[in-house]
């Protein structure tokens, strides 16, 4: 049973495709990008490092400029976030050979996060399964888990080298003359992981 997973390299991503393994799933890990940055490329080296097969997903760049339309009149990432993680999916569950899409997604998350009837949405409308290996799990299990499987990387958002949709949402702020940082939290910190522990 094949499972196209969104994947971003961080931890949670990498956690979730762990445990579609450990469910039977053959997982094939799959990274949007907007193709104004290569930056996806994070997410390949972590991939082959876990020894999972990859993929990249280009989306139209109008879809970019609509969330950094939203992220502006907002103030803050949250409504842009969500729009690009649904269209992401929506862009991964439309290709012909997809039967299950998954993600990352946990049970504390605010942002991105598919509630009930958009998860039901996307697989009536795309006729695939929707799977969220933590969707149960709090951020203590997620953590203890991570810790015993991968090396991570902790860093400021604007510092780490990531593949998630913070980059290209980010690099396009700039370019319209905005410092992310009047939009994203000024401190926050995001994981990317390096590979598996010893002995994983």
């Amino acid at each position: 049973m094949l499972v196209h997973h969104l994947y971003s390299g961080g931890k949670d991503s990498s956690l979730a495709a762990w445990i579609l393994t450990r469910l039977g799933y053959e997982v094939r890990l799959v990274t949007v990008s907007f193709g104004t940055l290569d930056n996806w490329r994070f997410a390949r080296e972590t991939a082959e490092r876990l020894g999972f097969e990859h993929r990249v997903v280009y989306l139209p760049r109008d879809i970019l400029e609509r969330a950094a339309d939203m992220a502006i009149k907002d103030g803050h990432p949250n409504n842009a976030i969500q729009f690009i993680h649904e269209r992401a999916l929506e862009a991964i569950a439309s290709l012909p050979e997809v039967e299950r899409v998954s993600d990352g997604t946990r049970r504390d998350d605010r942002v991105p996060f598919l509630d009930l009837p958009r998860a039901r949405s996307l697989e009536d409308r795309f006729k695939v399964a929707y799977i969220r290996p933590l969707l149960g799990l709090g951020y203590k299990t997620i953590r203890e888990l991570v810790e015993k499987l991968f090396v991570v990387e902790i860093r400021e958002s604007e510092e780490l080298e990531k593949s998630d949709y913070e980059v290209e949402l980010r690099h396009l702020l700039r370019e319209r003359g905005i410092d992310p940082l009047e939009i994203f939290p000024k401190s926050h910190r995001q994981s990317r992981v390096l590979g598996w522990k010893e002995g994983q």
